[in-house]
């Protein structure tokens, strides 16, 4: 039966313990240079709405690892461009395709592909939610702390999708959400009541230094989104006192971790100095996208 992720909360706690635990076995292959062929012969779709860097050559390496394929389908240049429905896009690519990823502007289009498809589809990012973000985000949490429960995961910064897949996936595996923003940008209360639903421990601040306080996670994105610029000089203003800098990490533990998920404007939302540092696990997350993708891949579509 073919399983989809459009959500973290597709998956179980239990299941993304087997993700992070399959990621790491995986990762440690590619460094000792060990063969992957699991997936030869077979072929991932990756409908692209928005531009990327991360998401496109981690699962386009992803692929080529597995001895598999990935096609790039922009969706100007495929029919879905042209008027298609998405409905008759999924039937069509379920015939020459095990499996599609689509980075998306929204979500109602994951979830199309997802109904009308018979081959597993994976959100690559939806205006609700980055559930691959969040995968290769606690797989650096479990590198460096080597667990979720109890600790203070900091968000400072806008309730946007990566918030919201963060927020519900911190509820799973039991850790503590703070979420630091300006007042009118928190996560839509219907992700709160799904939190909430799933156990979850969170609270919301307009002061990112109650958020920092202890923190044992400290995680940032940029201020102004894809589909965002309209608001550009509003949002600049209003997430002007959010920056995440060393005065706000002096707060935190000392072993704090901070977490971007890219791209960063530096200078904006988090400082050079902050960036390049050693409590920066920035960088590690960005790879770790590609071996968390990988883990889910195989689940899908092995």
């Amino acid at each position: 039966m073919k399983r989809d992720v459009l959500s973290i909360t597709d998956l179980s706690r239990e299941e993304i313990y087997e993700l992070l635990e399959s990621a790491a076995d995986l990762k440690k292959k590619r460094k000792a240079g060990e063969p992957t062929e699991y997936l030869k012969h077979k072929s991932l779709g990756m409908i692209f709405e928005k531009s990327s860097t991360r998401t496109r050559v981690s699962f386009e390496v992803a692929m080529t690892d597995f001895g598999g394929h990935a096609l790039y389908l922009n969706s100007r240049d495929i029919q879905v461009g042209r008027g298609e429905t998405i409905e008759d896009t999924a039937r069509t690519l379920s015939g020459y395709l095990h499996g599609i990823m689509a980075r998306v502007m929204s979500h109602e289009t994951v979830k199309k592909l997802a109904e009308f498809s018979t081959i597993p589809v994976i959100n690559a990012l939806s205006d609700r939610e980055h559930p691959c973000q969040i995968l290769g985000d606690f797989m650096t949490i479990m590198e460096c702390k080597n667990r979720f429960e109890g600790l203070k995961f900091a968000w400072v910064g806008d309730g946007n999708n990566v918030c919201n897949s963060a927020l519900l996936g911190s509820a799973i595996m039991g850790m503590e959400f703070v979420i630091a923003c300006p007042k009118g940008y928190e996560p839509k209360a219907e992700f709160l009541e799904q939190a909430k639903a799933l156990g979850g421990k969170f609270t919301i601040t307009d002061d990112p230094k109650v958020a920092a306080k202890d923190a044992d996670i400290i995680y940032t994105d940029v201020w102004v989104s894809m589909g965002d610029e309209a608001e550009q000089e509003k949002r600049l203003r209003d997430f002007g006192s959010f920056q995440v800098n060393t005065e706000l990490l002096g707060l935190a533990k000392p072993d704090v971790i901070v977490m971007h998920c890219l791209p960063a404007r530096r200078g904006l939302e988090i400082t050079d100095e902050v960036m390049d540092g050693p409590n920066s696990v920035i960088f590690e997350e960005a790879e770790n996208r590609l071996h968390a993708q990988k883990a889910l891949i195989l689940k899908l579509m092995r």
